[in-house]
């Protein structure tokens, strides 16, 4: 129920609900009369390492990517902004999407150096002319 309901999906492949794991606890933020009854805290972790739903490439960009976030190859997300489980649920499904798609997305395409053109370097100099015209203004005249 709770993996189909709110499914994580990263570029067009949608991660199985068996290798995604809920874990719900209760939340330190806002909750009403019932903020010490619900368990509206969700946390959602992926086994990114023993994932077979991403296609090979994709799975080691997302590795090298998280590596900083991974612990054992599982990255988790939490989410406890909302009162109710149900809107965290979607909220964490929708950020380990959003972050698993970060983690996968090719890497740019890298700078071609450039020179700045004789017009840009000649409006640099009158730039910085006028404003050393303009301190020089500024200056107490020696009388």
């Amino acid at each position: 129920m709770t993996g189909d309901l709110f499914p994580v999906v990263v570029r067009g492949v949608v991660i199985p609900p068996d290798e995604i794991s809920w874990r719900f606890s209760r939340s330190p933020g806002p909750g009403g009369q019932s903020v010490n009854t619900t368990e509206s805290r969700v946390e959602l972790s992926y086994d990114l390492a023993a994932s077979d739903a991403l296609f090979p490439a994709l799975k080691e960009r997302a590795l090298r990517a998280l590596a900083g976030r991974l612990a054992n190859g599982v990255v988790t997300v939490t989410a406890s902004e909302h009162r109710s489980q149900l809107r965290n649920r979607q909220a964490a499904a929708h950020r380990m999407s959003a972050l698993l798609a970060d983690a996968t997305a090719p890497p740019p395409r890298p700078r071609r150096p450039t020179r700045p053109s004789r017009a840009a370097r000649e409006r640099r100099l009158a730039d910085k002319q006028h404003r050393a015209q303009i301190k020089r203004m500024r200056r107490a005249s020696e009388d």
